[in-house]
């Protein structure tokens, strides 16, 4: 059923790159951008500004590691004039190439360009058979890429000189004014940096913290901090890698988990209830990019 699937949804991408490929814009006139993501959505928007209507492949509610998109979703992408990746999510790991081999008419931009990746064993892509079984795992293209790099203060500034970039080569015509919305959104994301980094000065802030999926290792890596995922090589852990967790999250002084709405939350509160730690719900895949990273250093500084 999967496989069938697949080729149901490339069927109908080529269909409607050949019917709609040269209509790169949407009713209002307006060309489209196709994002993979909605933090992507937001740094695009701030410097695109009114010139593009942007659209996010993978909706508010899913994960972009599993998301498979819509039948209306392949229509509709035929109407984009360019595609900006975020770089490795394993939602572009299955489905770039497709995208890229059915989709000629379009501009393909990987926003991870520059970035100083972490690369981690445990973020592996699952290649699903028929029926949805797993036939087998692999490392990403790139071997244990850690993809969520736009968690990060420092990797906003790289991918918007990445998406500014991109919209001066796709609308030669207004560069300067690309250029001068860029600047504008990284004096944001160095005024985002600045209020990040008074919360944690404070002697109150948590150093380690606990989160079910590790989304935060950029983040960590900013400021210094140790992040202790529940999830083992994206799977549930095992009660005896339970108990290891529970004795960690006494040893390191963790005092919050953070967890995502898009995963089960049972472990988290399993864990909290045997260390009198705090679970705290946050959304790093929010396109309130902004407000999501004062929230997890906030309560990394309340926490005790």
């Amino acid at each position: 059923m999967k496989k069938s699937y697949l080729l149901i949804l490339i069927a109908l991408l080529v269909l409607s790159c050949k019917q709609g490929g040269r209509r790169s814009k949407t009713e209002d006139g307006k060309p489209v951008i196709t994002v993979t993501i909605e933090p992507l959505r937001y740094f695009t928007e701030a410097i695109a500004g009114d010139r593009f209507t942007v659209t996010s492949m993978v909706p508010k509610g899913s994960s972009p590691e599993t998301y498979d998109p819509t039948p209306q979703q392949l229509v509709d992408l035929a109407r984009s004039k360019a595609y900006f990746r975020i770089g490795y999510i394993g939602f572009e790991q299955t489905w770039m190439d497709k995208l890229t081999d059915n989709a000629p008419h379009l501009q393909f931009f990987d926003m991870s360009q520059d970035v100083d990746l972490i690369f981690d064993d445990s973020h592996v892509h699952h290649h699903h058979g028929e029926e949805g079984h797993v036939e087998g795992e692999h490392q990403h293209e790139e071997i244990g890429v850690e993809p969520h790099i736009w968690n990060s203060t420092a990797n906003a500034e790289i991918i918007a000189g990445n998406i500014m970039n991109a919209l001066c080569t796709i609308d030669k015509g207004n560069e300067e004014v690309y250029i001068e919305r860029y600047k504008a959104l990284c004096r944001q994301i160095e005024h985002t940096d600045s209020l990040i980094r008074q919360e944690l000065a404070t002697p109150r802030a948590d150093r380690a913290f606990m989160i079910y999926h590790p989304a935060l290792s950029y983040f960590a890596r900013d400021y210094g901090l140790h992040q202790i995922p529940i999830e083992a090589g994206g799977k549930e852990p095992s009660p005896t890698h339970l108990r290891e967790l529970i004795n960690t999250c006494r040893d390191e002084k963790v005092h919050v988990i953070f967890v995502q709405p898009e995963f089960d939350r049972r472990n988290a509160e399993i864990i909290a209830k045997q260390t009198g730690t705090r679970v705290v719900d946050i959304n790093p895949l929010s396109y309130d990019w902004e407000a999501e990273m004062l929230k997890t250093a906030r309560a990394l500084k309340e926490s005790k």
